[in-house]
C-alpha cells in the first residue's frame, strides 16, 4: 500500500466541517443545562479527529452519492461514537479523554453516565429525519445498520469486561480478534464504512465485502491505539499505559500469556487478578518491561502490519465498483495514515 497522502488531516477537517453544523442543530441547548447538556456539548462540539463520519461521507461519495446524502447518517455514527466513549471511560476507570480529564471524574459517574445515554438516545433523531433525504426505504436500511451495531457493540464490551471480571488468561488472537470485531471495528469503521456505501450505491454495494475491509482496517487500527498506549512517553490524549493498569487483554497480553516462561506468567496472571487501584505505576512499568523483553509488543507490531496489508486486498475487492475520485483515494490512504498516526 502506498504512503498515506499528506492532505488525508485537511480532508478531514473538511469532513468534519460539514457535519458540525448538523451535530449542533441535534444537540440541545434547553433545561437541564449544568448537569446535562452544557458537558454533553463540552464533550461532543469540536472534539475529536472525525475519523469515522469522514468514513461514513467518503465511502458513499466513493460509490456515487453526495457529502448531503450522508450527513445525517454521518452525524449519528458521531454521536454514537460520543456516547460510547463516556461509557468505556467509567467501565475502565480511565481518567483522561481527548487530553483532558474524563467526563466522569469532571462531573462525576452518575452525570456522565446521564450523558452518555443522551447521546446514545440523540443519535436517533438523524436517523428519523433520513426519510426525508433517503426516503424510507433506504433510512429503514441505515436504520438497521445501527440497530445491529449497537447490538454487537455492547456484546464485545460485555466479552472484554468478562475477561478482566474472570481474570481469564487462556486467550488467543483469535479471541482478541472476535471481541474487536463486536466492539472497535464495528462501530469505528464497519458502521460508518457500510452506511456510507449503503447509501452512495443505493443499496446496491456488497456490504459483506465492505465489512471486510472495515474489520482489517479497525484491528489494525485497535492494535497501534494499544501499541501507542506502551510506547508513548508522553500524553496522548488518554491516560499513559492505561491498559496494563486497567488489566486490559491487549493483543501484546495474550502474546505474552501464551509464550512466557512460567514465572514470569505467574507474575503477570497475580497482576491482572488485583483490584486496579492496588496496581503501583512500578507494577505498571515492570509489567511493561516483561512485555517488551518477551517480544510481545514486536509482535502484535507484526500482527498489525500483516492485516494492513490483507487491508489493501480487500480494499480493492469492497471498492471495485467504483470510479476514482478524490474520495476513494482518501478511503484508499487512510489505512497507512491510521496505522502510522502518534495520537
Amino acid at each position: 500500500m502506498t504512503a498515506p497522502i499528506r492532505s488525508i488531516p485537511d480532508v478531514l477537517d473538511a469532513y468534519n466541517a460539514a457535519i458540525a453544523d448538523v451535530i449542533a442543530r441535534y444537540l440541545p441547548d434547553g433545561q437541564p443545562d449544568a448537569h446535562l447538556y452544557d458537558p454533553l456539548r463540552a464533550f461532543t462540539v469540536g472534539q475529536g479527529k472525525g475519523l469515522r463520519p469522514a468514513l461514513c461521507l467518503a465511502a458513499c461519495e466513493a460509490f456515487g452519492g453526495s457529502t448531503a446524502d450522508a450527513l445525517l447518517s454521518a452525524a449519528a455514527v458521531e454521536l454514537l461514537h460520543a456516547a460510547f466513549l463516556i461509557h468505556d471511560d467509567i467501565e475502565d476507570g480511565s481518567e483522561k479523554r481527548r487530553g483532558a480529564s474524563a467526563l466522569h471524574v469532571q462531573h462525576g459517574v452518575p452525570i456522565a453516565l446521564n450523558v452518555g445515554d443522551a447521546l446514545a438516545v440523540l443519535c436517533f433523531r438523524p436517523l428519523l429525519d433520513n426519510v426525508d433525504v433517503l426516503g424510507s426505504r433506504l433510512s429503514r436500511l441505515v436504520l438497521a445498520e445501527f440497530q445491529r451495531t449497537m447490538e454487537r457493540t455492547v456484546e464485545g464490551q460485555a466479552i472484554e469486561l468478562g475477561w478482566r471480571h474472570d481474570n481469564a488468561t487462556a486467550l488467543t488472537p483469535v479471541d482478541y480478534l472476535d471481541m474487536i470485531l463486536r466492539k472497535t471495528c464495528a462501530y469505528t469503521t464497519i458502521l460508518p464504512l457500510r452506511v456510507g456505501a449503503l447509501i452512495g450505491s443505493r443499496g446496491s454495494a456488497d456490504l459483506d465485502a465492505i465489512a471486510e475491509f472495515g474489520f482489517l482496517l479497525g484491528a489494525a487500527f485497535q492494535i497501534h491505539d494499544d501499541l501507542l498506549d506502551l510506547r508513548s512517553d508522553e500524553p496522548y490524549g488518554k491516560d499513559i499505559l492505561g491498559d496494563i493498569r486497567e488489566g486490559k487483554r491487549t493483543l501484546m497480553v495474550i502474546h505474552f500469556l501464551r509464550a512466557a516462561r512460567s514465572e514470569d506468567r505467574e507474575r503477570i496472571v497475580a497482576f491482572l487478578g488485583r483490584p486496579r487501584e492496588s496496581r503501583s505505576d512500578d507494577d505498571v512499568r515492570a509489567v511493561l518491561s516483561l512485555l517488551r523483553d518477551a517480544g510481545s509488543l514486536d509482535f502484535a507490531e507484526n500482527y498489525a502490519a500483516e492485516l494492513v496489508e490483507q487491508a489493501d486486498v480487500a480494499f480493492d475487492a469492497a471498492f471495485a465498483p467504483c470510479a476514482p475520485s478524490p474520495a476513494l483515494d482518501f478511503l484508499r490512504d487512510v489505512v497507512p495514515f491510521m496505522t502510522a498516526r502518534t495520537a
